[in-house]
């Protein structure tokens, strides 16, 4: 970072921040989440004139994790409220005069699913009963089960006719398939589309215009489709598939009267949106800055706006997320909502490089806690964000997911290593999404193999090709599967690293797969290793706790005391598990602890990233300190 401002962490902390635009369903308004006065508040944007009026008034949650969705009148918008961010969500409505009113409140986490066209009821997802099912919530009424399914439900939307709702589960054999389901609206009468091959994914994305099409996603084929279903066909020729399968695609909304699709096509570390034609198959890419466009793959979100224009969020490594409208007969955005940089400017920024490796997941540097053999080698893609230092410390910074990817998007918490002189690695190891099914899938019954092997050798590779890092100074730093990376890369690689930081990580399986969310157990846990009965020695050997012994490098552990996905039952037990191995617990032993009240899994809230990029930023001064000059 050239410039230099006073206190980095703060200015950072302290960015507006938009999360989850939704369009209103006249297209006239957008809300969103926006932390322009320093805490999150629902906003909403008019789309013509700009002006932005603040709805709330500290009745939303400090933490933006969930998104928001209009009613169907367009005069409140439903959000999802829960206790210092565990995630248990009940389902609020707020109006435009700010009355705020409960519209679902039962024990477990409940999500938004859809509006219903007649707008007397939405759908949403709930654990209250177990496992994620899909239930009714009259307005003014009560609460009705629809599905009863033992794996998960997802993406549950109701036709517009009223009369129908599609959802996506999985009732077969195979853990990792899921299909398309088409039910009566009170769920009875519920049939399997067959969309797709078993073992692979379908879900449904959108109804068209009267109901009679569906708008689909799939991975049959490796790369995630685009499909359209005629629900009124039973035959061979009820979809139609589009594209030509050259990229990892998906399905957004039906667009123009349902003649049009929006999809978003991964090309390497962008997202790049297209447009098909329904009737013809042709395709376009809208004609954007390369950078990432973002629209959520899961949650009820609207993006045709009035006048026949999109809405888009648009971002790049340099450029922080600004909300664009972008007309489909011109090809041409103006901009809706810029982003605010405070005392930074773009070119203040790291940008990315993207590298690209070959990684058979079994690096050079030895294996202290299980050893593997070779995998097939594949090319593995990194970015890699240079701060400028020389020489540079390095932070190999795993993603979460681990069913997700780095892009070429803007990353605070990267911006915010590389202010304290840090150049950053980001690996997409093998189970990253962006690349298909195949290369998903990689990761089932390997959980900590070869995709942690991908993780060191992009570390050796970069270590190798770029002499300007500093390889005596090398830090690892992932939160909740990058976590499980963090605590993993220390034990199982130690000669790599120099320091670890360990943010709401998974340690001990078995206890993850007791504690964590039912369906968390069922869509993460037994879809990549099974179940405890089935597999003890694969969650015990694949488990950082069994290995604590391996730990060589300072250790920060941190963890939010209210987290529902990674219960804080992980870090206490990482850390009991180093003390009886008699490791020692402080400012200047072996490993730190920190538990972060009133927050779960990770913050947006602009104090609680401050006090997390404290503690990033103290950690670093303290245990990776600058080289002496000339050494």
């Amino acid at each position: 970072m050239s410039r230099s401002i006073d206190d980095p962490l703060e200015a950072l902390a302290n960015l507006p921040t938009i999360a989850h635009p939704t369009v209103s369903p006249a297209g006239e308004e957008v809300a969103c989440y926006y932390d322009v006065t320093g805490r999150n508040e629902l906003h909403v944007i008019d789309v013509e004139t700009g002006e932005r009026t603040r709805w709330s008034d500290g009745e939303v949650p400090r933490n933006a994790r969930w998104f928001v969705q209009w009613d169907h009148d367009g005069d409140r918008v439903f959000f999802h409220r829960d206790e210092a961010g565990d995630e248990q969500n009940d389902i609020y409505a707020l109006s435009r005069d700010g009355a705020v009113e409960p519209i679902v409140e039962m024990g477990g986490q409940n999500v938004v699913s859809d509006v219903a066209p007649d707008g007397e009821s939405l759908l949403f997802g709930s654990t209250r009963d177990g496992q994620m099912n899909v239930y009714r919530q009259v307005f003014g009424g009560g609460a009705t089960k629809l599905t009863d399914y033992d794996r998960a439900v997802w993406g549950a939307i109701e036709a517009p006719t009223g009369d129908r709702i599609a959802y996506a589960t999985n009732e077969t054999d195979d853990f990792d398939n899921r299909d398309v389901y088409v039910a009566n609206a009170d769920g009875s009468d519920p049939r399997n589309l067959e969309i797709g091959a078993v073992g692979a994914e379908a879900v449904p994305v959108d109804w068209g215009p009267n109901g009679s099409r569906l708008l689909v996603a799939d991975n049959t084929e490796d790369l995630g489709r685009v499909g359209v279903y005629d629900t009124a066909t039973d035959d061979s020729g009820a979809i139609t598939w589009y594209g030509v399968g050259e990229y990892e695609e998906r399905p957004v909304s039906f667009l123009s009267g349902g003649e049009e699709i929006l999809a978003v096509r991964t090309r390497g570390p962008l997202a790049v949106p297209i447009v098909y034609d329904v009737a013809t198959g042709e395709e376009r890419e809208l004609d954007l800055p390369e950078g990432v466009t973002s629209l959520p793959p899961m949650g009820p979100s609207e993006y045709a706006v009035a006048g026949d224009r999109l809405l888009l969020q648009h971002t790049t490594p340099t450029r922080r997320p600004e909300l664009l409208l972008y007309d489909l007969e011109t090809d041409e955005y103006e901009t809706l909502l810029e982003a605010e940089y405070g005392p930074f400017e773009p070119a203040d920024f790291a940008d990315a490089e993207f590298v690209r490796f070959r990684s058979d997941g079994v690096p050079e540097t030895p294996a202290r806690a299980v050893d593997h053999a070779p995998s097939e080698e594949l090319e593995i893609g990194a970015l890699l964000y240079d701060s400028g230092e020389r020489p540079s410390p390095l932070v190999v910074n795993p993603h979460g997911g681990p069913r997700a990817r780095d892009d070429k998007s803007f990353d605070l918490y990267t911006q915010v290593l590389v202010s304290q002189g840090f150049s950053v690695l980001q690996v997409n190891y093998r189970g990253s999404t962006g690349r298909g099914r195949e290369f998903v899938e990689r990761l089932i019954d390997d959980w900590g193999g070869a995709e942690q092997g991908d993780v060191a050798t992009a570390v050796e590779h970069v270590l190798e090709t770029r002499d300007w890092l500093d390889d005596d100074r090398v830090v690892v730093f992932g939160g909740s599967y990058g976590g499980y990376s963090a605590y993993w890369q220390l034990v199982q690689y130690p000669d790599l690293y120099d320091a670890g930081i360990a943010w709401i990580g998974v340690t001990d399986l078995e206890d993850m797969y007791e504690n964590t969310m039912p369906h968390f157990r069922t869509e993460l846990m037994e879809k990549y290793l099974g179940t405890p009965d089935e597999n003890p020695d694969l969650y015990a050997e694949r488990s950082p706790i069994t290995h604590v012994e391996n730990l060589s490098a300072p250790l920060l552990i941190v963890h939010g005391v209210s987290d529902r996905r990674v219960p804080i039952s992980q870090a206490r037990r990482f850390r009991d598990a180093l003390e009886d191995a008699g490791y020692e617990r402080g400012p200047n032993g072996d490993f730190e602890y920190r538990e972060l009240g009133e927050e779960g899994h990770a913050s947006t809230d602009q104090d609680q990233k401050l006090r997390m990029f404290r503690q990033l930023g103290e950690f670093l001064d303290r245990r990776v300190p600058d080289r002496p000059e000339g050494e």
